[in-house]
């Protein structure tokens, strides 16, 4: 006698199975949006049906620089791993669920004999008890062990910056508790910021920390007393800081001047500081003058809607800047890439000049090249919890590009408005 079972070749009507490993250990601390994507994929893996990375975020409505994220996030918790297709490009690979029973198994015996893999330098220090300590203090902080070359990178940090493990461990719970933020690149540069700053002990990161975060308390007063909840840009930083520095205003003083722009939809720190300037020179004339007052013509009124213009593209680039330089500081490779993307952009027009025979297959040739350095730029961002497009310019309106013309030659919608806010200041 035989025994069959009726096969079901609907896949949707089919099981998916998850180790309990997975419910227990890594699913609880991991985000929602991550477990997502690892179970969506496990359906068909078990049905060894192709789906790629695009495919997932448009069936998850999720950005795709966040499923690439997910899959580095797995990878760093040993539940996955990666097969790339291609050593140039980062972005595309399979995927491997690994046996989280086999893990836990090897993993126990890797435990008995860490010791014997690490290097001589490393074996010395970890008979340290209080680098000892630190290190366990910092796996309860970020509640995870240690990924990569983290480990050894902390050592660096002592020598490098000069730093105890006592700042090390208060940055960490800092970075964690404050900023969210456990990345160890990204700890990295506090630490390292803390050092430049010539801090040697905690009581003098607590004092300087209490006293930068009163100052960015004070920021966010403000931004958010014009309608901003986010994190000022260094250049309005900048700004504020001369208001209380320079010309010793209180921050009563600043909200008043703030309250000007009540009823504008548009409002920036430029227009704040004219008025906090004429203040601080004598001038008590009020800036903002009612409708029976009003002497500006159309014409004038039209400049100033152009110069508000220009105002909100420095705004937008500055704060682009500001990114890049965070992410040149965070990841220096970023910098080399696009250094080199920009040499390979010269080439291509050399090329295309020279008129030579084989101007085609070069050109063809540095275009590879340059879509290779374009992913090996994206996957260092998402890897380094990044949007793909952080360091663009984020524009108020993506109509106009902040020109008030459309790529058509007509007025964009947002000119009317903001003329409309120029009528009502003046």
């Amino acid at each position: 006698m035989n025994f069959i079972r009726e096969q079901i070749n609907d896949y949707y009507l089919r099981d998916t199975h998850v180790e309990n490993i997975f419910i227990n250990e890594y699913m609880a601390g991991a985000p929602g949006d991550y477990v997502k994507v690892y179970l969506f994929a496990l359906m068909y893996a078990g049905h060894d049906m192709h789906m790629n990375n695009e495919a997932i975020a448009k069936q998850l409505n999720m950005a795709i620089e966040d499923v690439l994220k997910a899959w580095s996030y797995w990878e760093n918790m040993g539940v996955i791993k990666k097969h790339y297709e291609k050593p140039t490009d980062k972005l595309h690979y399979k995927i491997e669920f690994l046996s989280l029973k086999d893990r836990i198994y090897i993993k126990g015996l890797k435990d008995k004999k860490s010791d014997e893999n690490l290097p001589e330098d490393i074996k010395d220090f970890l008979g340290n008890d209080e680098i000892k300590s630190m290190y366990k203090e910092i796996e309860r902080i970020t509640g995870r062990m240690f990924e990569g070359k983290e480990l050894t990178e902390i050592l660096a940090w002592i020598n490098d910056y000069n730093v105890s493990p006592e700042i090390i461990i208060y940055a960490y719970a800092y970075c964690v508790k404050k900023r969210k933020h456990s990345n160890h690149k990204y700890i990295a540069a506090i630490v390292k910021k803390w050092a430049d700053e010539g801090l040697k002990n905690v009581e003098q990161v607590e004092a300087y920390l209490e006293e930068t975060d009163n100052r960015h308390y004070l920021y966010k007063r403000v931004l958010k007393a014009l309608g901003f909840m986010r994190n000022p840009t260094e250049g309005e930083k900048a700004i504020i800081d001369s208001w209380l520095d320079e010309m010793n205003f209180g921050i009563e003083k600043i909200l008043e001047a703030c309250n000007k722009t009540t009823g504008i939809s548009n409002p920036n720190l430029n227009y704040i500081n004219s008025i906090l300037k004429a203040w601080h020179s004598g001038n008590t004339k009020p800036i903002v003058q009612n409708e029976n007052s009003r002497v500006e013509s159309k014409p004038n009124n039209i400049s100033l809607v152009m110069k508000s213009y220009e105002e909100t593209r420095e705004r937008n680039k500055a704060r682009a800047n500001a990114r890049r330089e965070e992410v040149y500081f965070l990841i220096p490779e970023i910098k080399e890439i696009e250094e080199e993307s920009r040499e390979i952009g010269i080439q291509i027009s050399k090329v295309m000049l020279s008129g030579a025979f084989d101007t085609k297959s070069k050109i063809k040739s540095l275009k590879q090249k340059a879509e290779n350095l374009n992913n090996e730029k994206a996957y260092l961002l998402t890897e380094n919890n990044f949007k793909i497009d952080y360091m663009d310019i984020e524009y108020d309106c993506d109509m106009c590009k902040d020109t008030g013309i459309k790529d058509t030659g007509e007025r964009c919608s947002c000119f009317s408005k903001r003329l409309d806010e120029i009528q009502k200041m003046f």
